[in-house]
C-alpha cells in the first residue's frame, strides 16, 4: 500500500507556523513585568476576562471587563484596536490564556497574558491596603487548622475546572473520613483577604495540616487515590 507522505508533512509544517507565529503574538509576563508594560505603554489597552461579579469586587484599575465565557465574546473585543498592544488577565491564568489565544485568531497583533492572573498580581503589589478583613480572617483560619486531626483545606473557586472535577470526591471523603481527617472548603473569591495573606496564587492548593502545622501541599488537580495517600 502505498501512503503519500507530503499532505502530513505539509499539515504539520502549518500547524508548526501557526504557533510559532501565535507565540510571536502572545507574551505570558509575570506581575512585575506586566505592570511596567502597562506603566510605560501610552493609553494601555486591558481586559479582564473574568465575570462581572468578580470584576466588581476586585480589578486593575482602567480595566474593561468582557466575560470570556459569554457567547458574545468575539464580537465585544472588537471595540479594541487590533494593531495596538493588548493586556489581558483573570484569576489565576487560565481564562486569560485561552482568550490570548482567541484574540491572536482574531487579528490582535501582540497580547500580553498576565501570567498566575489577579491573584499574583495582588500577592506582588506590598501596597495594596489590607485593613479591611473580607470572609475569613487569618485568626479564624489558625484556629481552624489547629486540632489533634489531620485537617485538610482545599483553596478553590467556582470558576476552576479542576476544582469543580475535584468537588464531588471531596464530598465523598469529608463523609467517609469523618472523625479522622477534617476537610474544609475555602472559596478564595469569597475570602480575598485570608488568601493574599497566605499567598495562595494558583488552583486548587490544597494542604494537609498535622497539630496544626503544614505537612503537604499539592498545587492543581489531583486524583482522589493519589489524595488518598497522603491522609
Amino acid at each position: 500500500m502505498k501512503i503519500t507522505l507530503l499532505p502530513l508533512m505539509l499539515l504539520s509544517f502549518l500547524i508548526i507556523s501557526c504557533q510559532a507565529q501565535q507565540s510571536k503574538v502572545i507574551e505570558t509576563i509575570d506581575a512585575k513585568a506586566f505592570a511596567e508594560k502597562l506603566k510605560t505603554t501610552a493609553n494601555a489597552q486591558l481586559l479582564d476576562v473574568r465575570t462581572p461579579e468578580e470584576f466588581n469586587a476586585d480589578h486593575i484599575d482602567n480595566a474593561s471587563n468582557i466575560n470570556w465565557y459569554d457567547d458574545d465574546f468575539d464580537i465585544r473585543v472588537e471595540k479594541f484596536d487590533k494593531t495596538k498592544p493588548l493586556f489581558v488577565y483573570c484569576k489565576a491564568g487560565s481564562r486569560s490564556s485561552q482568550a490570548a489565544a482567541k484574540l491572536a485568531e482574531l487579528g490582535f497583533e501582540k497580547i500580553y497574558n498576565l501570567d498566575g492572573g489577579l491573584m499574583k498580581w495582588n500577592a506582588a503589589d506590598p501596597s495594596k491596603p489590607s485593613s479591611k478583613v473580607i470572609g475569613m480572617s487569618e485568626p479564624e483560619y489558625n484556629g481552624l487548622i489547629k486540632s489533634n486531626k489531620k485537617v485538610l483545606i482545599d483553596f478553590y473557586a467556582e470558576w476552576c475546572g479542576p476544582c469543580r472535577k475535584m468537588a464531588p470526591y471531596l464530598a465523598e471523603m469529608e463523609q467517609d473520613l469523618k472523625g479522622e481527617v477534617t476537610i474544609s472548603r475555602i472559596d478564595v473569591d469569597r475570602n480575598p483577604t485570608l488568601t493574599e495573606q497566605l499567598k495562595i496564587q494558583s488552583l486548587p492548593t490544597l494542604i494537609i495540616y498535622e497539630n496544626g502545622k503544614e505537612a503537604w501541599r499539592n498545587i492543581g488537580y489531583i486524583s482522589e487515590d493519589d489524595l488518598k495517600k497522603h491522609l
